[in-house]
């Protein structure tokens, strides 16, 4: 594969945007070199002002292929990843069909994704009750980490763990050294209805409490602290929780969050109302 060179007035490196040249090398980033390259005998590609950046990882990922390629597939989903920049997606265990569970699930999606990747691809492997055999021939077939739901994940193939399923995997997984992600909901009732406004937003937010959540995260912080397991807390939407999840960090427990925009749509009735939950 010849060498490519790119050259940028928009170069972001680290902190900084910078005019400089990128030399590419058999898919590899081999050099870069602050403005145009003096005494450089190929060929240079200018693009101008256009930006040269790092590609975008997208580390939480539905791609539901196999099984349910009509919501969304490999080839699909890794073309719009690189048309938005994204070069690397790591793929959740579900909603695919069969669920990534088990070593043999996991071969069927490796399969799946034949010929229709846009993008590099990886993926987590699921945790679900009665499957902690099959932790580590995940772990050996490379998965990045597990994830799980301490709530009913909306697929009835990847029900939720307990505390006890979680003991059982989460020293093996600590073991390797990879995180476990988790879906953080302690359902302790069936929430009322409202079927008379079911498009209210305040209506939803009482029907998913804080309560479980904080719940849910202060378990997982005394199974982290217990184990020294790599946890990683997905979606955040508690702000009651924000406090003892950076006291866990503080104290050094192997703890990380995230959060979604899809979260923190709110109106000013709302807030009026004391509805938001931010």
């Amino acid at each position: 594969m010849r060498e490519l060179a790119l050259h940028s007035k928009r170069v972001i490196i680290g902190q900084q945007m910078l005019e400089a040249t990128v030399f590419v090398s058999n898919g590899k980033i081999t050099n870069v070199v602050n403005g145009f390259p003096e005494n450089y005998n190929g060929s240079v590609t200018d693009v101008g002002d256009k930006i040269i950046m790092p590609g975008i990882i997208d580390p939480h990922v539905h791609i539901n292929e196999p099984g349910r390629t009509e919501w969304e597939g490999f080839d699909t989903a890794t073309k719009a990843a690189i048309a938005g920049g994204v070069t690397t997606l790591i793929d959740m265990p579900l909603n695919s069909y069969p669920v990534t569970t088990n070593a043999k699930a996991f071969d069927e999606k490796v399969m799946a994704s034949k010929n229709k990747l846009h993008t590099n691809c990886g993926f987590w492997g699921g945790i679900i009750p009665g499957n902690a055999d099959e932790v580590e021939p995940l772990i050996a077939r490379g998965v990045f980490g597990f994830k799980a739901f301490l709530t009913h994940s909306g697929i009835d193939e990847f029900p939720n763990v307990t505390e006890d399923d979680l003991r059982l995997v989460m020293p093996i997984i600590a073991k390797h050294n990879l995180p476990l992600l988790l879906h953080c909901e302690l359902c302790t009732f069936q929430p009322e209805k409202n079927l008379n406004d079911n498009r209210s937003y305040k209506n939803y937010l009482s029907s998913r409490p804080k309560k479980w959540e904080d719940d849910a995260i202060a378990l997982m912080i005394k199974l982290c602290k217990e184990y020294n397991c790599r946890v990683h807390i997905v979606h955040l939407s508690s702000a009651n929780s924000i406090e003892p999840i950076a006291h866990a960090k503080q104290k050094g427990l192997p703890l990380t969050v995230e959060t979604g925009q899809h979260y923190l749509f709110f109106n000013a009735e709302e807030i009026a109302d004391g509805a938001t939950q931010y």
